[in-house]
């Protein structure tokens, strides 16, 4: 599927969890299983000696900013992260998303807002993932009650360690419990498929730049061990494809957006609205609550006007978003001129866009 101009924008995903729950491994991987994709990460170490830039600055190079002692939350604004992002996001660069690392003591809701907050045309919010450590889980949770309300504003919970846990089923069923409507993933050392967060481009795409796939061909795990799961990656998560000649109704489709089901993390493609706009078609990027929606101009009056869309989720069910989705479908030959109201709500710039939608609610909430 091609990309559209507005869906180029880079994703900045937020990767929190509390100290040793294996957030820089987790970082690692996905720079070993790019897919030929560029990352660039901004790490935030708490502590004078910045232990964790220096595990990734080795294989990022000049595509890792390190933010140094302190807590990121605490040290910078929103307008001072706009100058990190500037720096990952120019075209040069070559980057394709951008990884904000946080120290084990951030407040991850803060840094969601600084990141929504963005001025930067080039970057879009791209989720906020929680890793939690399955074995020290218990321990952790008795002792730091907040992790339950950064797990509430988690898109997507990454349960790490299940390998060391005494009850890991007993750990995913609280962790789920805790989520709001979130995708929980289980995970051992990290190891999750990186078309959650991003969208991974053959490596052949990428002639002149980094590859860590190239760098990393015979990868090994923790152990000195030949990784040999990457082909049991997929098993975490489910992909659901929809295309449509017939155009969807734009009140149906938000109403089915705005009930997302639990587990659905992210949401990809393009709508076309048929008589409630001729001349666009919409790209769409939905991840976790988020939502945004960017029109631009058919192609070709030559190529065929379709719905193509995308659903990764974890535990979703297929069949059922399907049916949803085709009860969206419309041949209405008219458009109600109030239909496209709920869908320019969440086109960046609309006059009808409200200041964030999906602006992660206050503590007291």
């Amino acid at each position: 599927m091609d990309q559209s101009r507005g869906a180029q924008q880079i994703p900045v995903v937020v990767l929190a969890g509390f100290l040793g729950s294996g957030k820089t491994t987790l970082l690692n991987h996905l720079l070993h299983r790019s897919g030929g994709s560029r990352i660039g990460a901004l790490v935030n170490d708490f502590g004078a000696i910045e232990i964790d830039a220096m595990a990734v600055a080795g294989a990022l190079g000049d595509s890792t900013v390190s933010l140094g002692n302190g807590c990121l939350c605490c040290a910078v604004d929103a307008g001072e992260l706009d100058v990190y992002l500037e720096r990952l996001a120019a075209p040069s660069a070559g980057i394709d998303v951008i990884v904000i690392e946080a120290s084990g003591l951030a407040e991850p809701q803060e840094l969601v807002r600084m990141v929504l907050a963005s001025e930067h045309p080039g970057i879009v919010y791209g989720g906020l993932v929680e890793v939690v450590d399955a074995a020290e889980f218990d321990d952790t949770r008795a002792k730091h009650p907040e992790i339950d309300r950064h797990l509430a504003l988690a898109d997507l919970v990454v349960v790490n360690k299940l390998d060391r846990a005494a009850d890991g089923e007993r750990i995913l069923r609280t962790v789920r419990g805790l989520t709001d409507r979130a995708a929980v993933v289980p995970a051992t050392y990290g190891r999750i498929d990186p078309e959650f967060l991003f969208d991974c481009r053959p490596s052949e795409e990428r002639i002149g730049q980094l590859s860590f796939d190239d760098l990393h061909e015979h990868q090994h795990d923790e152990h000195g061990e030949h990784d040999g799961h990457d082909g049991h990656l997929h098993a975490a998560y489910d992909s659901v494809s929809f295309s449509s000649e017939v155009p969807l109704d734009p009140r149906r489709l938000m109403a089915f957006l705005d009930s997302r089901p639990e587990g659905l993390y992210r949401i990809k493609g393009y709508v076309d609205f048929g008589p409630h706009d001729t001349a666009n078609r919409y790209a769409v990027h939905a991840v976790g609550r988020f939502l945004r929606f960017y029109p631009e101009r058919w192609p070709s009056a030559a190529d065929p006007r379709l719905t193509q869309l995308v659903l990764i989720g974890s535990g979703i069910d297929a069949a059922a978003l399907r049916k949803e989705l085709e009860a969206c479908r419309t041949d209405a030959p008219h458009a109600d001129e109030h239909a496209m109201w709920g869908v320019l709500r969440y086109v960046q710039g609309s006059e009808d866009e409200p200041s964030e939608p999906s602006e992660p609610p206050s503590p007291s909430s």
